[in-house]
């Protein structure tokens, strides 16, 4: 019995040290589209925010931002002219993804 509240309390001690461990390196925002302006290349920012009220981010892209429509990765180019197409843009939400070490955008994402 006094071996299993031993074994007990050092797994839950262990756990307890590990789970302070953990670090958020990366924030997901949902934009609304038409509170998202895109870079117009990959030295550029976006600018974006969450609600209409909410605090505006400028945000650099790098080469390594990745651009995504429907799970598949394209150009930066390909990104902002499906973006162009859509005429809802309130109704529509992206997702933007920034690394909060480097203050970069790794990805803007959206399903069509």
């Amino acid at each position: 019995m006094h071996i299993r509240t031993i074994l007990a309390t050092m797994l839950l001690g262990l756990s307890l040290s590990a789970a302070a461990e953990f670090t958020t390196i990366e924030r997901a925002y949902e934009v609304p589209l038409n509170l998202l302006r895109m870079p117009a290349s990959t030295s550029g920012s976006v600018m974006f925010s969450e609600c209409a009220e909410c605090e505006a981010f400028r945000v650099p892209v790098t080469g390594k931002t990745e651009f995504v429509i429907n799970g598949k990765a394209v150009l930066l180019k390909d990104f902002r002219k499906s973006l162009f197409r859509i005429r809802d843009r309130e109704a529509e939400t992206i997702i933007v993804r920034r690394h909060l070490q480097s203050n970069t955008i790794t990805a803007i994402k959206v399903t069509l």
